[in-house]
């Protein structure tokens, strides 16, 4: 063996043993003698890339790829090197170049998946994991991004089966328990909810990382384990950076630049909510700025936005590293996040620090776990003051409710009749049009029993699919229920007209412990009373909150017995129901939930204070406190 080759060969097996310093000094050596060797050209463009140095990665391989052109790790790790430089298509480029010298290459196959899922193409990068799980069945990254990516497009039925396949080969993979219990709560498939969810608590109470933090809000009412589980994947998900990318600058603007950060500026919930609230800011004292990470779906409520706002930035094809400079480009004064760690998010950008102050809002109801979030907005209810906390943030309370509504929404005229809804004739109407996922079997379970204890009357969802559905139907079954008495809507196109239709219902029944958020404000808007179980966390205490900023606590229930009551109650006295939704169309126009003029002010305010705030010290030094 030549005395060269002995050098590399002692130099990959120290680089093996992670004695990377001499390691390199030998690499180093066998270039000096042998400048175009691929393999020393590789270990120390991964050493430099490994070592955050992406230049000096860059230009090793560089070198390597012209000199070793079929050379499939070469090309992976600039591929590598090109990702963290925010070059995706070039990089994609790369792991093209490793997949044509070896189709097979399941490194390459796995991070090229991960990429593409990154940038949204998520049907080529299924693909490249059903290639991994063809060449290695059990590979639990492609596993579990298999998964992930079948929840997208809603096969849930697979995703469960991937899922039920990645824990039987490692039960404590990072989140699994969670991905398989929440997607079975999509399909309303509740056969392992109590032995699930009791898992999942335990396992994040001492501290493994069981589930993703959304998911946990359908399984748990108590706001120190909401924490817990933030705090778990904030760590993971997206950690405070090293470098901020503000560095304390104090702007002097004529305006305050507030900028909103969503992947729902369109037709969602979200969108709905805020629409309002973005029409009617001050523009004498606000510059507002989207920045928009989601799609473009060319609705009605998008044609809205993109006329509001004083800048509309479509960010959702823009790295994060792009959208934070930008951000700083345009030296925002307060960015609101307002989706937290629901879908499509991009809670990496603030963990960047681009702007002074940074306020979670809205979209997540909880704490995002972080160092990085300054603010959470929030209302007495919602958060009280003895549970602040559970909460990373500093709480500034909106006085009444945090939940923002949009009063220029017109209700339909016209209300359909039963008929055209699919409803009987006669008989009381509790209705539910939550999503799948918040109905928990207990809940449920009092559902059925009101259906049993009040003769001729029915249950009004709005199942998604004909797989929860079936299985709603047959739990009801199981409780002695005829699933004849469970109706289905389907969707209507326009959202005046979805609205009118709750004037066919009798009472609206909260889900806990994920309460209806934008289904609540909805039925009290149109006048439908809304019977809440209010719990101990963020998110099963909304609907209460918005009970009390309608002036009807007396619908707020703290016990599941107590809901059951209420509900029963209301439907079997006629007067008292009567009574009720009188009493709520006249709170309407005196009470604040609908108020949004004013929702608008107070928000204005809470804005104003975090930034005078910021020009003083640090938004961190600040105490949390009411408007």
């Amino acid at each position: 063996m030549q005395p060269e080759t002995n050098k590399l060969m002692l130099a990959i097996e120290l680089q093996q043993q992670g004695n990377i310093e001499v390691a390199a000094r030998l690499f180093q050596e066998v270039l000096t003698t042998d400048a175009e060797n691929a393999a020393a050209l590789y270990s120390l463009g991964l050493n430099a890339l490994n070592s955050g140095n992406l230049l000096e990665a860059l230009s090793l391989c560089e070198r390597g790829v012209k000199v070793a052109p079929v050379f499939a790790p070469l090309r992976l790790i600039y591929a590598a090197v090109l990702q963290a430089l925010d070059q995706k298509e070039e990089a994609l480029q790369s792991y093209a170049k490793a997949l044509e010298i070896d189709p097979d290459y399941v490194t390459a196959l796995i991070n090229s998946g991960a990429l593409l899922r990154s940038m949204f193409r998520h049907r080529e990068a299924i693909e490249r994991f059903n290639h991994v799980l063809s060449i290695e069945p059990t590979n639990l990254t492609a596993l579990a991004n298999c998964g992930i990516l079948l929840t997208e497009f809603r096969q849930s039925e697979l995703a469960i089966g991937m899922f039920k396949r990645l824990i039987s080969l490692a039960p404590d993979y990072d989140y699994a328990l969670g991905l398989l219990l929440y997607e079975e709560l999509h399909l309303c498939d509740w056969q392992d909810f109590e032995l699930l969810s009791k898992q999942i608590i335990e396992k994040i109470r001492s501290g493994r990382r069981a589930c993703k933090s959304l998911a946990f809000m359908s399984i748990s009412d108590f706001a120190a384990d909401h924490q817990r589980v933030a705090q778990l994947f904030a760590q993971q998900y997206c950690p405070k950076q090293s470098v901020s990318y503000w560095q304390g600058e104090r702007y002097r603007h004529k305006k305050i630049k507030l900028a909103y950060v969503s992947p729902d500026l369109r037709e969602h919930p979200v969108g709905h909510l805020m629409a309002g609230v973005f029409e009617l800011h001050d523009k004498q004292r606000f510059e507002t700025i989207a920045i928009s990470l989601g799609i473009n779906d060319g609705s009605r409520l998008r044609a809205r936005m993109l006329k509001t706002f004083d800048h509309f930035i479509d960010a959702q094809y823009m790295s994060s590293k792009q959208i934070v400079q930008v951000m700083r480009e345009m030296e925002i004064d307060i960015a609101v996040d307002l989706s937290g760690y629901t879908s499509d998010s991009r809670s990496d950008v603030f963990a960047q620090r681009p702007v002074p102050v940074q306020v979670n809002y809205l979209g997540y109801p909880g704490t995002m776990g972080t160092e990085f979030m300054d603010y959470i907005l929030a209302d007495q209810y919602v958060i009280p003051e003895n549970q602040q906390q559970y909460y990373n943030e500093k709480v500034i309370y909106l006085p009444d409710s945090y939940l923002p509504t949009d009063s220029s929404i017109q209700i339909s005229e016209r209300t359909p009749t039963r008929e055209e809804c699919g409803l009987p004739a006669n008989g009381a109407i509790f209705c539910s049009f939550s999503n799948d996922y918040k109905i928990s079997p207990p809940i449920f379970g009092v559902w059925m029993r009101l259906l049993q204890q009040v003769p001729g009357s029915v249950l009004w969802l709005v199942s998604r699919n004909d797989i929860s559905q079936r299985n709603l139907c047959l739990s009801a079954e199981r409780l002695g229920v005829d699933s004849a008495r469970l109706i289905f809507a389907g969707r209507v196109p326009l959202v005046e007209d979805h609205l009118a239709r709750y004037r066919l219902a009798d009472v609206f029944l909260d889900t806990h412990p994920y309460n209806a958020h934008t289904t609540a404000a909805d039925a009290l808007m149109v006048g439908l009373p809304v019977v809440t179980y209010m719990g101990n966390a963020f998110p099963a205490r909304v609907a209460g909150s918005l009970l009390h900023a309608i002036g009807l606590p007396e619908l707020i229930a703290y016990t599941l017995e107590e809901y059951e009551q209420i509900a029963l109650r209301l439907v079997t006295t006629p007067s008292l129901l009567a009574d009720i939704k009188v009493r709520l169309m006249a709170n309407k126009a005196t009470y604040p939930l609908f108020d949004s003029e004013s929702f608008t002010r107070n928000l204005e305010t809470a804005f104003i204070a975090m930034y005078r705030q910021a020009q003083l010290g640090d938004a961190k030094d600040a105490l949390s406190f009411k408007i």
